[in-house]
């Protein structure tokens, strides 16, 4: 199985104590009994209403078709991360997570039975044709997408390259729905990206998780200390805004890089056994180098793995909005040349124990960004807390997302101007940057 992050109480009571563990297997067992005959029951209810829509349904329906949709059904119903995967689908994931595909470049969830755009991958068609985090698809060449699985969506958006698909767009607050046409194209996905920042900063963006991106981030480093010399060097600006997460091994990769020891994530499912613990290796790829990383509302999964390990063991600084709040691991489990199985199988947990499932990474230094009027309330993401299905914490405040919004022109781009002064050593007194965040 492969894990994916779009992340459990002597001798004076031995007696007592085994008499109560008798007593508890036997009560489970009976306990077990009783459910397994009620799961037969149900399962012969699936298969009788199966039979009668297989042999009296007004046109004679495709019998697998019927089966996968019954297993999305059931999927669905756990939780918004949890689905099915045909043989199809599955190659195309694998494929995605080696970072080339070919496609539009736009990471989608699903919503209310509508596609809804989590974020455009840089450099796309998406992002060029002007395709933003939080619009709506609800046509995809004059097809309605309600009805339709997420899977089902996202193939009639793939095609040959070069080929054209058009999108009917809805936008909140906006009146009237977009028409957009896209060109489909080879979408080779660069996970990492670099320059200097004003001489003596290194600034790396994270765009996604794939098998590629700690081997980019290595050679962004040391290419960033080639051109700008370590005695030079104020710090490392890590920009993890709109990244929506994607391997568990990657994140834990990338915290590694800049930690020389200590917990960076702990994953924890059902059972007390499948408790795992991801610990960092001596080695500071950034050596010792202050570090600022950016998150904001369309930060997801394995960022905030970084983010929380980073935050937690005071090795950087976090800064922008309050991330998206998916604290969930997901694992591909194959089915034997049938497709594979998307299931949530833990939670993950920062350093410090805290889990950031629908509440997410609270940053040190809250930066706003200053939204054009006309997308004003369209820069918001609802967080996995708005997300319909999703996992809940007991005793804990959940929080919903945050602006999503980057400026096109770095020069307006206030989060990264904060983090560059920031490693300059300027605290600038501007009233849309807030005192360090306490944390719980």
């Amino acid at each position: 199985m492969r894990k994916v992050s779009l992340v459990l109480l002597g001798a004076a009571l031995g007696i007592g104590a085994s008499a109560l563990s008798t007593q508890t297997q036997l009560l489970s067992g009976t306990s077990a009994i009783a459910a397994s005959a009620e799961t037969y029951r149900q399962l012969s209810l699936f298969g009788d209403v199966f039979e009668k829509v297989r042999t009296d349904y007004v046109e004679k329906p495709e019998e697998s078709k019927l089966i996968e949709a019954a297993v999305n059904g059931m999927l669905t119903s756990l939780d918004p991360h949890s689905s099915y995967m045909d043989a199809k689908a599955f190659r195309d994931m694998q494929t995605t997570t080696r970072g080339e595909f070919g496609g539009l470049g736009i990471e989608v969830t699903m919503e209310d039975g509508l596609i809804k755009v989590v974020s455009p991958i840089d450099d796309t068609p998406a992002s060029k044709a002007g395709l933003l985090a939080n619009d709506i698809i609800t046509q995809i060449d004059d097809d309605q997408v309600q009805g339709l699985t997420l899977n089902q969506a996202v193939d009639k958006m793939r095609g040959p390259v070069n080929s054209t698909v058009r999108l009917k767009i809805t936008r909140k607050e906006s009146k009237d729905p977009l028409d957009v046409s896209l060109t489909r194209d080879i979408i080779k996905i660069r996970p990492v990206r670099s320059k200097v920042e004003s001489g003596d900063v290194g600034y790396v963006r994270l765009t996604q998780f794939n098998e590629q991106t700690f081997d980019g981030l290595k050679t962004a480093i040391e290419k960033l200390q080639g051109e700008i010399g370590n005695d030079k060097l104020k710090g490392y600006v890590l920009d993890l805004r709109n990244n929506p997460g994607g391997l568990l091994d990657q994140a834990v990769m990338v915290s590694d890089a800049f930690l020389d020891r200590g917990e960076i994530v702990s994953t924890r499912g059902r059972n007390p056994d499948e408790t795992q613990r991801f610990s960092a290796k001596a080695g500071d790829l950034a050596k010792g180098k202050p570090i600022v990383v950016l998150v904001n509302g369309g930060a997801a999964s394995a960022s905030e793995i970084v983010a929380g390990a980073l935050q937690d063991h005071k090795r950087a600084t976090i800064m922008g909005t309050r991330s998206f709040g998916k604290g969930s691991v997901q694992s591909i489990i194959p089915l034997g040349g049938q497709g594979a199985l998307r299931l949530t199988t833990a939670r993950y947990y920062t350093p410090s124990g805290r889990s950031i499932q629908a509440k997410g990474i609270e940053p040190d230094q809250e930066v706003l960004q200053e939204v054009p009027d006309d997308l004003k309330g369209k820069d918001e993401t609802k967080g996995e807390a708005g997300l319909k299905g999703h996992l809940k914490q007991k005793d804990t405040e959940e929080r919903g997302g945050s602006s999503a919004y980057i400026p096109p022109d770095p020069a307006k781009d206030k989060q990264l101007i904060a983090a560059v002064d920031f490693l300059h050593g300027i605290q600038k007194g501007a009233a849309n940057v807030t005192k360090p965040a306490t944390q719980n």
